[in-house]
């Protein structure tokens, strides 16, 4: 079978980009070539493209729409909005991107919820870091923007952690707190994030209406104990053993995003998603091919 992938860039280690390596990586096994014939047997577009140039069927991936009332998000859904319409079908990344979508888009007559998943193959391959200094190592990786909420995730670090733990953030920070068992190691490749995650106890993400983050569907697959919020779609992919956040419950309705609300972190919910969960992207990417397939 050969699809056209519009709108990644193998080149990037970003969400979406990452994403886009582990399925080429993983789909070509199963008899997909990613190359741009006269005549492809499908388009598979990452959230928006240009106007299609191939005749044949058109599946958008979705990883989340707008609703920031900082920006124009009508504006900034147009194009998105336009691929949805046009597509013969739709991957979610998760219940809650669906839910979001739906909301402002209307139902799609055709779609499937896919959570993103880990390559568990390069994970096994590679060994933890060795950090002596703690008995018990936490992290938490992003790209820090406000939802993230870094500060939230120090804060509980700080609160919840004992003397003989440590914290280590990875991404670029702009404004970090300073604490003497808090370190921040800027960018870190996909392998030094998996030695990373593979020496650390607990992940924290404790975003705002996050989607399906990638580093949580790693972290989890690395054997970490994943603590995140009920908002958004994190807690579907956060595993049977998370520490879940309870959150006030959004009705969807447009928000300041880079505002999120303060934590209580005395609220504490069972986490309901755990038997949805499927972290090896060789699953998942079947779940591509037969969704992709099923639909031409």
């Amino acid at each position: 079978m050969n699809i056209v992938l519009e709108n990644v860039n193998l080149n990037s280690n970003s969400g979406p980009n990452s994403f886009g390596q582990k399925l080429y990586k993983y789909m070509q096994p199963l008899g997909v070539d990613f190359v741009a014939p006269p005549s492809p047997d499908a388009y598979l577009c990452f959230i928006e493209s240009a106007t299609p140039k191939y005749d044949a069927p058109l599946f958008q991936r979705l990883d989340g729409i707008y609703f920031n009332t900082a920006g124009n998000y009508t504006a900034q859904n147009s194009n998105i909005k336009r691929i949805y319409d046009m597509a013969d079908g739709v991957v979610f990344q998760s219940n809650f991107n669906k839910e979001l979508t739906f909301n402002y888009f209307g139902p799609h007559k055709n779609y499937d919820i896919i959570h993103n998943g880990a390559d568990i193959s390069l994970i096994n391959s590679i060994d933890a870091i060795s950090i002596d200094k703690y008995e018990n190592v936490w992290s938490c990786a992003s790209s820090w923007r406000p939802h993230k909420r870094l500060k939230e995730n120090i804060r509980y670090f700080i609160e919840h952690s004992n003397e003989n733990e440590g914290l280590i953030v990875a991404g670029s920070v702009n404004e970090g707190i300073t604490h003497d068992r808090v370190h921040y190691v800027g960018e870190l490749s996909t392998e030094k994030l998996f030695r990373l995650y593979k020496a650390s106890k607990y992940f924290l993400h404790l975003a705002w209406l996050d989607h399906c983050p990638n580093v949580v569907v790693d972290a989890q697959a690395c054997g970490c104990q994943i603590i995140c919020t009920s908002a958004g779609g994190t807690k579907e992919i956060a595993g049977d053993n998370a520490v879940i956040i309870q959150e006030e419950e959004w009705n969807f309705s447009p928000v300041e995003l880079y505002n999120p609300p303060t934590l209580d972190f005395t609220k504490k919910v069972e986490n309901k998603w755990h038997k949805n969960t499927e972290p090896d992207m060789a699953s998942v990417a079947k779940k591509y091919l037969d969704f992709i397939s099923g639909g031409e």
